[in-house]
């Protein structure tokens, strides 16, 4: 017969196993509740870091250099060490490289060129723009890029002798996009990260063409294009300053759309839902989030009126591409011969750069762009079902790298996304009483870590593939 102190032993070895056991069974438990749980977006702590991160002193430093060349006009001297749009391209391929080597070599620089003739360029001349890669950890095709263009000019846009600073226009976009290199060279990105000085702006937008027709050339699936063109100034030529706010300029039907996706686009709807545009809407909704300072205005418009950008050429080749640009311009500083007339300073000079809006403007592009290469691509082939329904169905390609997608919906005359509805790692999702017939609806994936793509608005209108197919009858 068992002694009192076996049974007593016998007794916290069998509580010690349906201890174990339980804390197993709830382990379990737990773990398969967390892999049940939908991928959704959340806080960055990350990106608060890289929100604060942009320096004034490089900022400036940057532009400062760049003014410094005296002219950078495109047709200016390329042989000088000291003033011309040569020197200016070296300096700027020097600084890409000396930030590579504090990443242990993880820019790859390139000089692409090109020789382009034109209204502008009425004798051949070689066109170069000045380009540092961060190749993406998982996803290397897909490209977020920025570019700001290094030429200037004076009144005369033939003019390639006289003081050219382009201090805002375009030195303070071009110190964007090394700021951001450097602060995003040792971060790590799934999609690869492109830093672009472009040339040839002023002549006839040639820089940004020779850089798309480069990522046609080696297949980049370029998901989104930043291009910061003047976004230095607080200050309007009326005297109203605001330095709380930015310009994104965004089309808002794809400019590669053919007449079958026309016909259907205007029927169902996209006017307001190109890629461009609901890439635009991600940077809104990032600002609201991580900058509390500062807020995208966006505009629904391609470029200023009757003005363009390097963002033009992409969005030909079919590309996701905006215009960011300061909220008040002073255009006694763009485009001016340097002089004083009735008390009036003309001129593009350091003097008028505010280098606080110039970081937030910077944080910006480095939080979009960082966003952007964590997230997974947005979904593709996104369709929508619901005719003579009361629910409306979703489905869609799922995209390399997610761990669940969002459904979004907002009033057609809403300019943001107003409801979302985590569905899991799933390729359809029914909104149940959610009729077709009131609203705009969205997709966008969900990495592991909780970032999150633009959202893609179904059919060829929203599709942020460079050609998708041609328009079918859904």
């Amino acid at each position: 017969m068992p002694t009192r102190t076996v049974i007593q032993g016998r007794e916290v070895v069998r509580r010690i196993i349906l201890s174990t056991c339980c804390a197993i069974a709830v382990a379990v438990t737990a773990s398969a509740h967390a892999v049940e749980m939908p991928a959704e977006p959340h806080e960055q702590p990350a990106l608060h870091l890289l929100a604060a991160a942009p320096s004034e002193t490089e900022l400036r430093a940057t532009i400062a250099k760049l003014v410094g060349f005296g002219t950078r006009h495109t047709l200016s001297d390329t042989r000088s060490d000291t003033r011309g749009i040569g020197a200016a391209r070296r300096w700027v391929k020097a600084r890409f490289e000396a930030i590579s080597r504090d990443c242990g070599g993880c820019l790859e620089v390139i000089t692409p060129s090109q020789t382009f003739t034109g209204k502008r360029m009425p004798h051949p001349a070689e066109v170069m723009d000045v380009v540092a890669i961060k190749r993406g950890s998982a996803d290397p095709q897909r490209v977020i890029a920025i570019t700001g263009h290094l030429d200037s000019r004076v009144s005369d846009v033939m003019n390639a002798s006289s003081d050219a600073p382009g201090a805002n226009d375009d030195a303070s976009g071009v110190a964007v996009l090394i700021e951001a290199a450097r602060l995003l060279s040792k971060q790590d990105n799934r999609a690869t990260l492109v830093f672009a000085a472009l040339s040839g702006e002023e002549q006839g937008l040639y820089g940004g063409k020779l850089l798309a027709d480069y990522a046609v050339a080696h297949g980049w699936q370029v998901e989104a294009e930043l291009n910061n063109d003047i976004v230095g100034n607080s200050r309007g030529q009326n005297g109203v300053r605001d330095n709380t706010a930015v310009r994104v300029f965004s089309e808002g039907t794809r400019s590669n759309e053919t007449l079958q996706q026309a016909d259907y686009r205007r029927y169902h709807g996209g006017e307001v839902d190109s890629p461009s545009r609901n890439l635009a809407r991600s940077m809104a909704g990032l600002a609201d989030q991580y900058l509390p300072d500062f807020r995208v205005r966006m505009v629904y418009r391609t470029d200023r009126y009757g003005r363009g950008g390097d963002q033009v050429p992409f969005l030909e080749a079919g590309y996701p591409a905006v215009r960011v640009t300061e909220a008040q311009e002073d255009y006694t500083r763009q485009h001016q011969d340097l002089r004083t007339e009735h008390g009036v300073r003309y001129g593009d000079t350091i003097d008028g750069i505010d280098f606080r809006y110039l970081a937030r403007v910077t944080a910006l592009d480095a939080i979009t762009t960082a966003t952007l290469g964590r997230a997974p691509a947005p979904p593709s082939a996104m369709d929508i079902h619901g005719a003579l329904a009361t629910d409306t169905a979703l489905d869609w390609h799922k995209a390399p790298g997610a761990a669940g997608y969002r459904v979004h919906w907002r009033d057609t005359t809403a300019p943001q996304w107003q409801h979302a509805q985590a569905t899991g790692d799933v390729d359809r999702y029914v909104l149940k009483d959610v009729v077709i017939d009131d609203w705009f609806f969205g997709v966008s994936s969900v990495s592991s870590d909780g970032y999150e793509s633009p959202v893609v608005f179904p059919g060829d209108a929203g599709s942020f593939e460079r050609s998708p197919p041609a328009a079918t009858q859904r």
